[in-house]
């Protein structure tokens, strides 16, 4: 006979009703304190993981070109066309290697993989060596660690924790991004010089070195979580023929993707979403040229050593706040509306990079300026007006990218026939991609208005990456007609 009195597993639990008023809403916060500490060691990782690969990244353009000796082309051309898009192709493939070895065990690959991929990063300046052992393997295991976390947030948490374990989820990656951004200035401003057996690293090594002890620490993390008895049954099955399960994996994953763009390409939702989303790729490349081109444009304008960091940080503090608050303001809007209003915001915020710095000069000596380049920024002497020009176009920026962002993913998920929400999800990694491919041209913008020697024309290089994000909302509305899908529960005029 079953035993009737057996504690359902926490998935199965049905939550109790919240009570309402004010115990409701601190209860709609407080329920994640009683979640299994597996759940907590996954928002520890995010946090160490995210603060790793974001300093990494941060670092990489100015790796290249001076540790490595790659021109400015070249280094965005190997960021752009390939660690960045290897991240994302790696990724769509990883979930299904997450279904077929565990959690834990694709924990400890992707970690075990960063950890010797920085490790030649870290000692090594031969290019060829530098690229194929370190650069290329570090993007899979970066790649390991995206599909992993989501799935072990869902896995640990309860029907009744799941949604504030998300939106902690991504809480906890904007802290690392903040985090990252000061290590990255602080690490640069010490100009620390030391010797390690005769081994003495460059700042952009020591920098490499921070995220790679970061990793190691990750490794007892994972230890103190345990698996489940699916994942653990799962794991006796596969450890006889790991490597067989992996190519098996590979195969499966690449014949249901082929399958998943038949079905999607002969439904005629499908070309209106994929154009909309090759638009939002020229958003998202505004945003990714904070890791890829402004840190050259701090050094080269601002002066070596730049609080590059501190500055984009602006942007994951307003993130942080307004991503929230514009979201509960702004429900009863259709996604494809704010979506624009979102884009022509950010659009306007890179305009202000465009301006005569001169119009900014007041600004500068005035008790704002003072605070943000003394108090903020830690620098000494004048303030330059591109310090304040980057602050408004950071704060605009973030306002256009709270309206749009969230949206993006949820406009996907509205437009897909039921039963193929998974699907059109996947999509929303397309932009991303799309703006990874077009930063794979900065390279050259950089080189043409601000060389590393000779006259340097920032004004214009920031009016080419203005006209780019302009694309975007434009395209949405000239062609709306033509791209809009309905929105399921939204009125169109809304």
């Amino acid at each position: 006979m079953a035993d009737r009195t057996k504690t359902p597993p926490p998935e199965e639990i049905v939550p109790p009703i919240a009570a309402g008023g004010l115990a409701g809403f601190i209860g709609k916060f407080t329920v994640v304190f009683g979640a299994r500490r597996e759940l907590w060691i996954t928002f520890l990782l995010k946090f160490l993981i995210y603060v790793a690969y974001s300093v990494t990244n941060k670092t990489m353009v100015l790796w290249l070109s001076r540790d490595l000796g790659f021109s400015d082309q070249a280094a965005g051309a190997i960021v752009g066309w390939g660690w960045a898009p290897a991240m994302t192709v790696f990724t769509l493939l990883a979930g299904s290697l997450t279904d077929a070895i565990g959690l834990k065990r694709t924990f400890y690959l992707g970690v075990g993989i960063c950890t010797v991929a920085r490790a030649v990063m870290v000692t090594t300046t031969i290019p060829w060596l530098a690229l194929s052992c370190g650069v290329l393997p570090l993007a899979i295991g970066e790649a390991l660690g995206t599909p992993v976390l989501l799935a072990a947030t869902r896995r640990y948490s309860t029907t009744a924790q799941r949604s504030m374990s998300f939106s902690l989820i991504y809480m906890v990656m904007n802290v690392g991004y903040l985090a990252a951004g000061y290590i990255f200035d602080f690490v640069r401003r010490s100009s620390a010089h030391f010797s390690l057996l005769g081994f003495e690293p460059t700042t952009h090594q020591q920098l490499f070195m921070v995220s790679l002890a970061i990793e190691i620490i990750i490794f007892p993390a994972i230890y103190f979580i345990r698996r489940d008895e699916d994942e653990r049954a799962k794991s006796q099955a596969r450890s006889a023929s790991l490597l067989g399960g992996l190519a098996q994996t590979v195969r499966q994953s690449a014949t249901e993707t082929v399958q998943l763009f038949g079905r999607l390409i002969g439904q005629s939702a499908f070309a209106r979403i994929l154009v909309f989303f090759l638009l939002i790729g020229f958003l998202k490349a505004i945003f990714l040229q904070m890791d890829y081109v402004f840190p050259k444009f701090g050094d080269r304008v601002l002066g070596m050593g730049a609080p590059v960091g501190r500055l984009a940080n602006i942007n994951g503090w307003m993130i942080i706040v307004l991503a929230p608050v514009v979201g509960a303001l702004t429900q009863r809007f259709s996604a494809y509306r704010m979506v624009i209003i979102g884009g022509a915001i950010c659009a306007a915020g890179v305009f202000i990079m465009a301006l005569p710095t001169t119009w900014f000069v007041a600004t500068a000596e005035s008790g704002f300026g003072q605070w943000l380049g003394h108090s903020y920024l830690g620098l000494d002497g004048a303030i330059h007006p591109y310090y304040i020009m980057t602050a408004l176009y950071l704060v605009v920026f973030s306002v256009g990218e709270a309206f749009y962002s969230p949206r993006v993913y949820e406009y996907a998920a509205a437009i897909a026939p039921k039963g193929q929400e998974a699907s059109y999800g996947a999509l929303a990694y397309l932009p991303f991609l799309v703006g990874k491919l077009l930063i794979g041209t900065a390279g050259w913008i950089l080189a043409a208005f601000v060389p590393e020697h000779g006259p340097r024309r920032p004004e214009l290089m920031w009016l080419i990456f203005g006209l780019a994000a302009s694309v975007a909302p434009l395209g949405l509305i000239g062609f709306r007609r033509y791209i809009r899908v309905p929105e399921a529960g939204r009125d169109a005029s809304v």
